[in-house]
């Protein structure tokens, strides 16, 4: 039987990768360090089908080094415990570490984590991780300070019609068949950057095709996905597509829509974990203030499902999911500090008023620190106005409060206190 189309398009080199050009094109810093024949310990976080596992192949075979895989859903800490005592008795002196690559490290516990420690830090292994999900969520920090992080992106439209016309012509099978490319939108918008999705609808269509002409439109690929819904990478969907979903629900005040996506990520298998983190994302960036209650139960159940896991894990999930979906929306405090950023990063880093800096010693003092600060709770309503804002940026507004009974509260205490500042 003859495997997959993805596998055998596999590339073996890195003039046969396709994408991130910003980490392995000419004069990067992946590709330099790769040139220079060593490379550090490090984590690859990307979306799937982008090319992590390919990446790190190449690596191996350019370095010629012992080339060792985990999988974080299939591995334990003793697996990992003789993979290193394997590389530790087969290296030779001033040989590259071997590399120990492990795939989906975000599914690796704590436990397992700290078994990679030693191996790392002295050398024994090279390990190259690879993640979908954010690696200071779910990587230990003595881990992930021993590691640099790569971040590896969507394939781009070019990237994608390269590959689409690498598979057509190069593919040892399918350049047996006279496949036509009349539109490609559908399968571009299908795959969402992901190369592995690409290729498994592109092996789906022709394989439909009975006759050797092979004409391939947008309509013949989007009604083979109507009939095979689960057929090009259910897990990518999923974890991309329909968590969208679920957050744009929360997000539109739509419980039904929410509770349906939810039950579609259950279903699917979906790790509970991810969807309890989401919650406390939409919780702080979409309820906000308007209800901060909601950051609360969000928290709560993300600590529920950690505790009790499956089955029982939906309710929790479930009622957080109706509670924010229901709750009045403000997204203040979210656009707050995007402006704040941007206005750090315009302007740099401005001194602080020398009446609320830190007056620890007597020089300190004398140099004025401290001097002229007025300690707002001496004052009737526990305010008094004074300057806390950068000399340069003192007349600059950054929260907005918006019109929800409880930012209407906080918006007229601020008038109250500020005057005419607060005024919008």
């Amino acid at each position: 039987m003859a495997q997959p189309l993805a596998e055998r398009l596999r590339p073996r080199t890195l003039d046969e990768y396709i994408g991130q050009e910003h980490l392995v094109g000419e004069g990067a810093v992946l590709r330099k360090m790769i040139d220079a024949g060593r490379i550090p310990s490090f984590i690859l976080w990307g979306p799937p089908g982008v090319g992590k596992t390919t990446l790190a192949q190449i690596i191996a075979n350019r370095l010629e080094t012992p080339f060792y895989t985990l999988s974080a859903v299939t591995s334990g800490v003793k697996d990992v415990r003789d993979v290193i005592e394997k590389a530790q008795k087969g290296r030779f002196f001033n040989e590259a570490s071997p590399i120990l690559f492990i795939d989906e490290i975000h599914r690796f516990s704590k436990s397992q984590q700290d078994s990679l420690l030693g191996a790392v830090e002295k050398g024994i292994v090279t390990l190259i991780g690879a993640t979908t999900e954010n690696p200071s969520f779910e990587v230990i920090r003595p881990l992930l300070s021993r590691c640099q992080l790569y971040v590896l992106k969507s394939l781009e439209k070019d990237d994608l019609l390269k590959l689409i016309d690498r598979a057509i012509h190069c593919d040892a099978i399918l350049k047996e068949r006279n496949i036509t490319l009349q539109e490609t939108n559908a399968m571009l918008r299908y795959s969402g950057g992901d190369a592995r999705k690409l290729l498994n609808i592109l092996e789906l269509v022709v394989e439909a095709e009975a006759e050797d002409e092979v004409l391939i439109t947008d309509e013949k690929v989007v009604n083979r996905l109507q009939q095979n819904p689960l057929a090009y990478d259910k897990d990518g969907e999923m974890h991309y597509d329909i968590i969208s979903a679920f957050i744009k629900s929360i997000r539109g005040s739509d419980p039904d829509a929410a509770l349906y996506w939810l039950a579609r990520m259950i279903e699917g298998g979906e790790d509970p974990q991810f969807i309890a983190r989401r919650l406390v994302i939409s919780a702080s960036e979409d309820i906000g203030l308007a209800n901060p209650n909601a950051l609360l139960l969000a928290n709560a159940a993300f600590d529920a499902v950690m505790k009790i896991g499956w089955p029982e894990g939906r309710i929790p999930l479930a009622e957080a999911t109706v509670y924010l979906a229901t709750s009045p929306k403000s997204n203040s405090a979210y656009l707050g500090v995007d402006t704040a950023l941007e206005l750090v990063r315009r302007t740099g880093n401005q001194p602080v008023p020398l009446p609320i800096r830190n007056a620890p010693t007597k020089l300190m003092k004398d140099l004025g620190y401290h001097d002229g600060y007025k300690y707002p709770h001496d004052f009737a309503g526990h305010f008094t106005p004074q300057q806390y804002m950068p000399d340069e940026l003192q007349d600059e507004r950054i929260w907005h409060g918006q019109h929800n009974p409880t930012e209407e509260k906080m918006y007229q205490r601020m008038v109250n206190y500020w005057g005419k500042r607060y005024e919008d």
